[in-house]
């Protein structure tokens, strides 16, 4: 065989790409979970690839590959070229292009399940579920798909995994998070459905658009050509798949913020994904119209998917895997029978001037692969339940798999999260404070102008005032108490809510029981300042007018310590001499 330097290369870049998703699906699942799960979830997804790329180079590729029958390939011994011959390499592109192209979206199907497996699974149980995913399940439908089986031979067509990628890795999700039960505290007594929100969703917009850009090499690559025709179907490609995401993202983003209220922020990057994945099977075979289509069913899938399984259904998806890669993987693999314009296929889509044939091809192709996930997963799973266990128990649960399963405080160790703000002007420093009136409601009093003498002889009350209140007030506060003599404050970075609980907000659809919010606890102790003026300076500076504003709790002191000096009472709130 005579090789072709582009078309290896490309291969090659495509095969570097799509490896580079498993750090996206690492960013998307660990964002949208706690923080005490990110070490486990990372863990998940290295060995996700470091165990599926030994077991499918020994078994998984001949089982994929190999000239088998159409059911199944064969085991030749592990994946060569003098073991599986080159009947089913592209043109012009080695053995170990190929290998390692296939090995890469072997990888990606298995690692799907984490993010729905997430926060309750074994890790021991899910290494040996990543292995048989690898090692059958995957090689098996994949033969049927794209090594020359049954289905393929039915006139299937799903160019760059759809079906046997996302799909596959989607059904496995579903059953395990169906095997596995949902984590604690989602579900009330009643039945209804708790936001338990992710904790960084920075991380995880970081993995979706990593996996955007890498989702170029997954659908483009598959070409496994640069020559001839192969480079203008490769544009097509990069348009069609781009195109999908971006009109799926705005949809659902328009439809979260008419059921929501507000646009939700997760649940638009669930969009992205979605289109990409709708797009995967027919980015060949469809124009860009119809992959704008596609792009609009596919938000609807997503979002009403999403809901349906964790509402109704009531299986937890803490990143809604099933509705991004299970439901969309089937609806991208149907898509494909309703528009394809005939390229690459043998018929054309139903809605572009084909019959009923192709979509039944595809239709017929699609519950064949389902079936065959859910009854091998389902066997996987049950046996994984009942010898090593697949689920950690309620206590490791509660205190996070990373501290449990693998010895880790924390996967943020070191590192303190704070809000940016900018810093006050120190106390005792004299600063004009800003205007009241840059707010648009007025101030409900004035401040008292004067601050008392400090007095010759007497003991003076001691006051503690707590403000708890928005962050983006500190600096105007800091500025206003230095106006009126306060010496000394404490403030704490916090969250917390009123008894409103907080504004109606909703997480993925589901509407959250308490809005904790991010504030600030301002803590004083008074003598000479009045606490009356305290207060009505917080009063005025702190103002707006809307929920979230805080309040003013105020306590008595019985005495206090400076420890410099030893001076007590009013005296250590003071930065004077002693009294002689």
């Amino acid at each position: 065989m005579e090789f072709s330097a582009v078309n290896t290369i490309w291969v090659l870049v495509g095969a570097a790409l799509v490896f580079f998703m498993q750090a996206g699906f690492a960013m998307v699942e660990t964002g949208f979970t706690r923080a005490k799960n990110a070490g486990n979830i990372i863990m998940k997804n290295l060995m996700d690839f470091c165990i599926g790329t030994p077991v499918f180079w020994l078994v998984g590729f001949g089982l994929m590959f190999g000239a088998g029958n159409g059911f199944i390939g064969k085991i030749g011994g592990i994946a060569t070229e003098a073991h599986y011959g080159s009947g089913m390499l592209p043109d012009g592109v080695p053995f170990w292009a190929f290998l390692i192209f296939q090995t890469v979206f072997c990888a990606t199907s298995a690692t799907i399940v984490s993010g729905a497996m997430a926060e309750r699974t074994k890790f021991l149980s899910y290494c040996v579920y990543s292995l048989m995913i690898s090692l059958v399940v995957y090689p098996v439908s994949g033969h049927w798909i794209w090594g020359g089986g049954f289905i393929s031979q039915m006139g299937f067509h799903d160019f760059a995994g759809s079906c046997a990628v996302h799909m596959v890795g989607g059904v496995a999700a579903f059953i395990g998070a169906i095997i596995l039960g949902p984590r604690i505290g989602k579900y009330g007594k009643d039945g209804k459905s708790k936001a338990i929100p992710g904790h960084n969703l920075t991380i995880g917009a970081l993995g979706v658009f990593i996996l955007w850009f890498c989702w170029f090499g997954f659908n483009g690559a598959s070409t496994v050509s640069m020559e001839g025709d192969a480079i203008v179907s490769a544009g097509k490609i990069f348009v069609t798949t781009n195109l999908a995401a971006a009109v799926a993202t705005v949809t659902v983003l328009l439809i979260t913020w008419v059921r929501y209220k507000k646009p939700d922020v997760s649940m638009s990057l669930n969009g992205s994904l979605a289109g990409l994945v709708a797009i995967t099977a027919g980015c060949d075979t469809v124009s860009p119209t119809s992959a704008a289509i596609i792009g609009i069913a596919s938000g609807f899938v997503v979002v009403f998917g999403i809901e349906f399984i964790d509402k109704v259904l009531k299986v937890d998806d803490p990143v809604g895997a099933v509705g991004v890669h299970g439901l969309n993987g089937a609806f991208g693999t149907l898509a494909v029978g309703l528009f394809s314009d005939g390229t690459g296929t043998e018929w054309k889509g139903l809605l572009v001037g084909g019959g009923f044939h192709g979509f039944g091809v595809q239709l017929a192709g699609m519950l064949i692969t389902i079936a065959w996930v859910a009854v091998t997963m389902t066997i996987i799973f049950q046996a994984i339940k009942h010898t090593v266990g697949l689920r950690v128990t309620a206590e490791e649960e509660i205190e996070g798999l990373d501290s449990k399963e693998h010895g880790l405080t924390s996967a943020y160790d070191g590192f303190v999260v704070h809000d940016t703000m900018t810093v006050p002007t120190p106390m005792g420093v004299t600063k004009a404070a800003p205007s009241a009136n840059t707010s648009a409601n007025v101030a409900p009093a004035e401040v008292a102008a004067t601050i008392p003498e400090l007095p010759k002889e007497g003991v003076h009350k001691l006051t503690k005032v707590v403000i708890i209140t928005r962050q983006s007030k500190l600096e105007e506060f800091m500025h206003a108490m230095n106006e009126i003599g306060v010496t000394g404050i404490t403030i704490t970075n916090v969250m917390g809510c009123g008894v409103q609980k907080g504004s109606r907000s909703y997480y993925r659809g589901v509407e959250m029981d308490m809005n904790l919010l991010p504030k600030i606890k301002i803590e004083i102790v008074v003598s000479l300042v009045p606490v009356r003026t305290v207060i009505e300076t917080a009063k005025k500076t702190l103002h707006t007018g809307q929920y979230g504003d805080g309040k003013v709790f105020v306590y008595d002191i019985e005495n206090v310590v400076k420890i410099r000096t030893g001076e007590e009472g009013f005296e250590a709130l003071q930065d004077t001499q002693p009294l002689e």
